[in-house]
């Protein structure tokens, strides 16, 4: 399984206690669950984020490769 990174950003951020997690993953969706597990605020939140994958978006069956860079971005409000 590969290793990859994640970053959380805002409220992902605040909700992990970190702003980035290394993990073995095969696709976004699997890190999304090994990242949060035993951490219901962070599932909550990984569960309205994008993703990006090494800077493109992608969707939650997205597979991940060894050394990729995942970034989970909630929704921000402004203007």
């Amino acid at each position: 399984m590969p290793e990859v990174t994640i970053r959380y950003f805002a409220a992902a951020r605040a909700a992990a206690g970190e702003s980035t997690a290394t993990a073995q993953a095969g696709s976004v969706k699997e890190l999304v669950g090994v990242v949060s597990v035993d951490r219901p605020e962070l599932a909550r939140v990984l569960g309205i984020c994008t993703f990006l994958l090494d800077g493109e978006r992608v969707d939650l069956d997205a597979d991940l490769s060894e050394g990729a860079l995942v970034d989970a971005l909630p929704p921000f409000a402004g203007g």
